[in-house]
């Protein structure tokens, strides 16, 4: 496993990005860039489990490892869901499972600088090399269309 490095610089508040990574609206329209149709099943508190799945209720399942609001959120991936069913004992999840995905919030002269690291295993590297760029671009027009919402 390798662990990656992907940045933007948004000219949003911490607040609207944060709101607009982990909105169920908006998190799907940002993540359709991985798999059309991509949502995730959570509540984002720390130590809970989440289902990061696709339009055909296939993907990863993952823990919360850490949420700051508006600062940090940290994911630890544990396994596949195929077919309703979870996998955290397969070959192929053994390979990467533990892998952790992160994000980072730093507010630059009134913007908020995104930073992710993330580990993928080599078999996934152009793939995901390719696609988290065109995700946070995605990411970074929402929340530069959006005023913040106060909840």
């Amino acid at each position: 496993m390798e662990k990656k490095e992907f940045r933007i610089l948004i000219d949003s508040p911490r607040e609207t990005v944060w709101q607009v990574l982990w909105d169920d609206k908006t998190y799907r329209e940002w993540t359709s860039a991985f798999a059309p149709g991509s949502w995730a099943k959570t509540d984002w508190k720390k130590g809970s489990k989440v289902y990061f799945m696709d339009a055909e209720n296939c993907g990863m399942l993952s823990s919360v490892a850490e949420n700051i609001p508006n600062e940090y959120m940290s994911f630890e991936h544990l396994g596949y869901v195929k077919e309703g069913k979870e996998d955290t004992e397969s070959p192929e999840v053994k390979e990467w499972a533990g892998a952790h995905e992160n994000y980072t919030l730093k507010a630059v002269d009134g913007k908020t600088e995104l930073v992710v690291h993330t580990d993928i295993v080599e078999s996934h590297m152009e793939y995901f090399n390719n696609t988290w760029p065109k995700a946070l671009e995605k990411l970074k027009e929402i929340a530069e269309g959006q005023a913040v919402v106060k909840n």
